[in-house]
């Protein structure tokens, strides 16, 4: 057995020990590396002396370190479609369940609350393809840089690139080895796909309360309180929120690592990975906790549509109409939708229990066709246009999502 076949030998016996975990890591030995090259020569003699020709450590973790990471986005893309598949199922059961939308955390106008949850897969699918496309940049392999300048050996970096499933050698050998845009950006994408969990986390933390009562959580997610026997507290949503701080802060804390390094690699480096593997590890389980929560949570449609009412909610349909129907200009419209939302308001009543002569009491030129707009079912029926919260358009979406999905 030659040199080399010895040293391929005795590293597959060393990975099967690692797997296994019947290998002793010695912390007098410096690293890794050196771990490795004592165990092999322990194994296979003066061959295993030979092994790290054409190579250094700097290479070598920032290989290892495109390995983690593009396996950790491949299994992270994975979670995010669960997650969207989660939301859309959810979305096909209420694509008619009425809810308010809102703006400022105020009562706005109705929507559906399918048209809601189809936000999110929306927000995911963005998720999805910023962690695509850093694995796209991520795919070169350092792999033969060396230390940083080179080898001066007749080396194949392009067979070793491809053994890895990368798409290429990387093409400068200073910024191979000291290169770690591939984690920050990783890192990047993993706050913004943080975030969106932390804002549906928030959702429901809301709607959970008893001013609100839209939704309720299962014992899986949510625990009783030691003293008050009548609480439900959405803990996990409320991890999660807590959480993402996590993934943020690693991704702030890489950023300062580089931003003070000159090229190539500094031992400052070595503050590039626990951060990013805590990092990452948390939005994985926050992506399997949200899933979780998605397909437990219960809603009260009957809360929701009363909510839905509130407020107003359907004085837009009112000034819309006022402009379609009458011509009138929008301006004046919002000014007589105003003066009839007061007059409800003064009766204690919604917009549509007014009666025609008391809406013909501000503008004269409205007929009984008026009632056909007023009223969150007619509201969010009417809004037919490309994006809009009608329930018809839901039903397009949800076929259009489950098609993407499916693949």
């Amino acid at each position: 057995m030659d040199d080399k076949d010895a040293i391929i030998v005795g590293l597959a016996e060393l990975r099967d020990k690692i797997e296994h975990n019947d290998f002793n890591f010695s912390r007098a030995l410096e690293d890794i590396h050196m771990n490795i090259e004592s165990a092999l020569t322990n194994l296979i003699g003066k061959p295993a002396s030979r092994l790290h020709t054409a190579r250094s450590r700097n290479d070598q973790v920032a290989t290892d370190f495109r390995l983690y990471v593009r396996d950790t986005i491949d299994h992270l893309m994975q979670q995010i479609g669960d997650l969207q598949r989660a939301f859309l199922k959810r979305a096909e059961q209420e694509f008619d369940t009425v809810m308010p939308g809102f703006t400022h955390l105020q009562t706005a106008q109705p929507v559906t609350l399918g048209h809601h949850l189809l936000a999110y897969v929306e927000m995911l699918s963005r998720d999805y393809h910023r962690f695509k496309d850093a694995r796209v940049r991520l795919n070169v392999c350092p792999l033969g840089a060396a230390a940083l300048a080179g080898t001066s050996f007749p080396i194949d970096r392009e067979m070793t690139a491809k053994a890895l499933g990368f798409d290429r050698p990387a093409a400068n050998s200073l910024d191979a080895v000291s290169d770690r845009d591939f984690v920050i950006e990783t890192l990047s994408a993993a706050s913004i796909c943080a975030m969106h969990l932390s804002r549906f986390a928030e959702e429901l933390v809301i709607w959970s309360t008893p001013q609100f009562g839209f939704v309720s959580l299962s014992d899986r997610f949510s625990t009783g309180s030691s003293i008050m026997p009548q609480k439900r507290n959405p803990d996990a949503a409320e991890l999660i929120r807590a959480k993402i701080g996590r993934i943020f802060g690693a991704q702030v804390a890489m950023t300062m690592v580089m931003k003070g390094l000159p090229m190539t690699y500094s031992k400052d480096m070595q503050e590039d990975k626990e951060g990013a593997f805590d990092a990452f590890d948390t939005l994985s389980l926050s992506l399997a906790a949200m899933k979780g929560m998605v397909s437990d949570m219960s809603f009260n449609r009957e809360k929701m549509a009363a909510a839905a009412g509130s407020g107003f909610s359907t004085a837009t349909d009112l000034a819309d109409w006022l402009v379609r129907t009458l011509d009138m200009p929008f301006r004046n419209a919002h000014h007589v939708t105003g003066e009839i939302v007061a007059l409800a308001e003064k009766q204690k009543c919604a917009l549509e229990q007014l009666s025609l002569a008391q809406m013909q009491g501000i503008e004269p030129k409205i007929t009984n066709a008026i009632f056909d707009v007023l009223g969150v079912q007619n509201s969010v029926q009417s809004r037919t246009s490309f994006g809009g919260t009608a329930p018809k358009n839901v039903k397009a979406q949800i076929a259009f999502w489950q098609k993407i999905l499916s693949t």
